[in-house]
């Protein structure tokens, strides 16, 4: 486990929060703001259009609607909040400087070492040296899931939510998906949300089907999150896509960001937009 640690500077935690929103209402327009379905005053909308974001990233809000997913889910500053997998960063600069006052931001990392991928090894370094600004960022812990027994992303019982954004399937590719799930619930505490985005398959698709397309069908995720000890919550169309015929060449991959394809009929998919996704809320039961 590696943690980064600050200085306790959370004095007068009410007047940053407000000069933060200040800040942010200088570079947001009245019609980022409806877009966006809220004030320049609240603290989750300053967080997602600070113009500290790369350009790169807030070019995928379209996509991603990560205010209106965070408010579904139901995040608030307080909160102890474990996100999976989050290399690069792109939820990780919203909700780190969110949390930064008064919450806690978990990263629950690749697994690394000298056994692992040469890529996931470079994701994570990549990403620790991203968030280690800690006037910014603040106090980042970051913990190790996924095989060879790194199955506690945070301390048992220890986090008011655990998120995760277009993991489901890469976990089905390597056969750790109900494990996962597991330990989600053990690091949560009673009462806890578990929030997840997907990209959503159409229902009777087989596992191995799920990790060639990397569409996975939503009862297929439900039912992982049951057989762990979930109750399902609710269902959110935030991030559904309409225009994704959810079958590929190359799986989701086809589509953008991605574009495995190259610059074959890249205008075709670019029209098409980033995936189509369920968006799922859970709760461990008290």
């Amino acid at each position: 486990m590696v943690m980064f640690t600050t200085a306790n500077t959370r004095t007068e935690p009410r007047r940053a929060l407000l000069a933060a929103a200040a800040a942010a209402a200088l570079v947001l327009t009245p019609l980022q703001a409806t877009a966006a379905g809220t004030t320049p005053a609240d603290a989750l909308a300053a967080a997602a259009m600070s113009p500290a974001r790369p350009a790169s990233e807030t070019a995928r809000d379209r996509y991603r609607h990560p205010v209106e997913t965070l408010r579904f889910f139901g995040v608030k500053p307080t909160d102890t909040v474990v996100e999976i997998w989050p290399a690069p960063g792109y939820y990780a600069e919203i909700l780190a400087p969110y949390l930064k006052d008064h919450g806690h931001y978990i990263a629950a990392g690749f697994v690394t070492g000298l056994f692992v991928s040469p890529s996931r090894n470079r994701a994570m370094r990549a990403f620790a040296a991203r968030f280690a600004d800690q006037s910014r960022y603040g106090r980042i812990e970051i913990t190790e899931l996924g095989p060879a027994g790194h199955w506690q992303p945070a301390a048992a019982g220890s986090a008011d939510l655990v998120l995760s954004f277009r993991n489901v399937h890469n976990w089905i590719a390597a056969d750790d998906q109900q494990k996962m799930f597991d330990a989600f619930y053990g690091a949560l505490k009673p009462g806890g949300v578990l929030g997840l985005v997907e990209h959503r398959g159409w229902p009777g698709e087989t596992v191995a089907e799920m990790a060639e397309s990397g569409y996975v069908p939503v009862d297929y995720v439900k039912q992982l999150a049951a057989k762990a000890g979930f109750r399902f919550v609710a269902e959110a169309e935030i991030n559904a896509n309409p225009k994704d015929g959810h079958h590929y060449p190359k799986g989701v991959w086809t589509l953008p960001p991605t574009l495995a394809l190259g610059d074959q009929d890249r205008a075709k998919y670019l029209a098409i937009g980033e995936s189509d996704r369920m968006t799922l809320k859970f709760v461990k039961p008290r």
